[in-house]
């Protein structure tokens, strides 16, 4: 069976509607929209008039003839006009989304002395003498590169570093939203390992860790393997940890919604990629059981047995495991007739899943999500915060499981996930993986006992 990536994406589109003000034309809109499947956003209120309301709709459409086929349903409502079909994501795209500010406003010449010179030569001159300081009196305790060739990017593969711009600023934009700290994208114009390990060893010493960021297989492993033994620094791919320690969070939380512990169930992992490796590898180190895998390429499989876990096929793992994730990238390749009852599928793959979940339900699973709820926002913020924190001179897997666990623990009551935007889920997430590495021996500074630690 040959696993093919989609290359489509779905689309974001804001709709501009003025309808009659009158009882039941709005539910009458939106009841339409649904119906010709559209994924209904946020409705916000445009204007409103003593006879007609103009309100803006955004929805999710599968690809520009679907939206076409909404549009055309909409045109045909009685009291109902489209005014303007509106791309936000391009609008909010216009000039980038991050921005270098200054942590002081320079209003003055004063001002001007004491953050650049001639007061910034005693700054550097302390340095030069201890460089422990740095960490206290420049960025670099809160600085982040996010480092990319863009040879993998989302579903859409070899973009490049100047295509793949636009992912890495929302990524950093994220990430300093939720951290307060500093992400700065760059983009490497090589697909040789070997460049691209020594590119980011010549430029670390400015940052306080290094995360890498949609690179092809294999290549992403020797390039994150590499930098983690030369660079003293928390370095992580997230395409493969931060994808890991997110699925492990929800197959936790999965297990414990529908009565079990995952610890006592057999776990199947399909797509032996970046992700799908990690993800294996993360499971199989918080139960301690094997994991069983399967991949059309023979080279992941030896590398996932090399590993220490065990390949199969696709009918196997779906007849046997208990808890199947799937990362493939290819729409609709479990079938329900597949669906064993009772099983637990996190079909994960963007935009389209391996499975629908109302799909996998139907079919008799026990439980069932996809990659729009399980999401990587959910884990690298706080994951390199925490580390950072504690100055870890690497990422060990403990930190990567005790992240799993506060996000799962973070989830509000029968939910699979904590929502991103909650801001004590990576709060919590950075105390738990600097609490980890402090436990793990790879912590330089200990922080507040009262602040990381709980109390005993």
């Amino acid at each position: 069976m040959e696993i093919v990536p989609t290359n489509k994406q779905r689309i974001i589109r804001t709709l501009r509607c003025k309808n009659r003000n009158v009882i039941g034309t709005l539910g009458k809109l939106i009841s339409t929209m649904s119906g010709a499947g559209a994924d209904i956003g946020m409705i916000k209120t445009y204007s409103m008039g003593e006879l007609y309301n103009v309100r803006d709709i955004s929805i999710l459409a599968n690809d520009d003839t679907h939206l076409e086929a909404i549009l055309e349903v909409v045109s045909g409502l009685p009291n109902v006009t489209i005014l303007q079909v509106i791309d936000d994501v391009l609008d909010w795209h216009i000039g980038g989304k991050i921005a270098v500010k200054p942590t002081y406003p320079v209003t003055n010449f004063e001002d001007m002395r004491k953050v650049y010179t001639p007061g910034v030569a005693q700054v550097c001159s302390m340095i030069k003498r201890d460089p422990e300081q740095a960490y206290n009196y420049t960025g670099l305790a809160k600085n982040v590169a996010l480092i990319t060739n863009g040879s993998r990017v989302l579903g859409l593969g070899n973009l490049g570093p100047v295509a793949s711009m636009p992912v890495m600023e929302g990524k950093a934009a994220l990430f300093a939203q939720f951290t307060g700290y500093n992400m700065f994208p760059i983009f490497l114009e090589t697909r040789d390992p070997k460049k691209f390990i020594e590119t980011v060893i010549e430029i670390s010493s400015g940052f306080g860790a290094i995360q890498l960021e949609d690179i092809e297989t294999p290549a992403c492993f020797e390039i994150e393997q590499e930098l983690i033994k030369r660079i003293q620094k928390p370095v992580m791919h997230d395409d493969q940890h931060g994808t890991a320690v997110v699925s492990l969070a929800a197959a936790i939380n999965a297990c414990r919604l529908t009565g079990f512990d995952l610890k006592d169930k057999v776990i199947g992992q399909i797509g032996l990629g970046a992700a799908g490796q990690s993800i294996a590898r993360l499971m199989h180190l918080y139960t301690h059981h094997d994991v069983y895998g399967c991949d059309v390429s023979p080279e992941a499989c030896q590398q996932f047995e090399a590993a220490g876990g065990k390949c199969g096929n696709l009918e196997h793992i779906m007849k046997t495991c208990d808890v199947v994730v799937a990362t493939t990238g290819r729409r609709n390749l479990i079938k329900p007739e597949m669906i064993r009852k009772g099983q637990i599928i996190l079909a994960l793959s963007n935009p389209y899943p391996e499975i629908n979940i109302q799909d996998a339900l139907d079919a008799g699973a026990a439980f069932a999500s996809d990659g729009t709820r399980v999401n990587n926002i959910l884990g690298y913020p706080g994951i390199l915060k925490g580390a950072m924190d504690v100055r870890a001179t690497k990422i060990v897997p403990e930190m990567y499981i005790a992240a799993a666990v506060a996000i799962a623990a973070s989830a509000p009551d029968r939910e699979l996930v904590p929502s991103a935007f909650d801001p004590r889920l990576h709060i919590n997430v950075a105390h738990a993986v600097a609490r980890a590495a402090v436990m793990a021996g790879v912590a330089i500074v200990h922080p507040d006992e009262d602040y990381y630690f709980e109390k005993k």
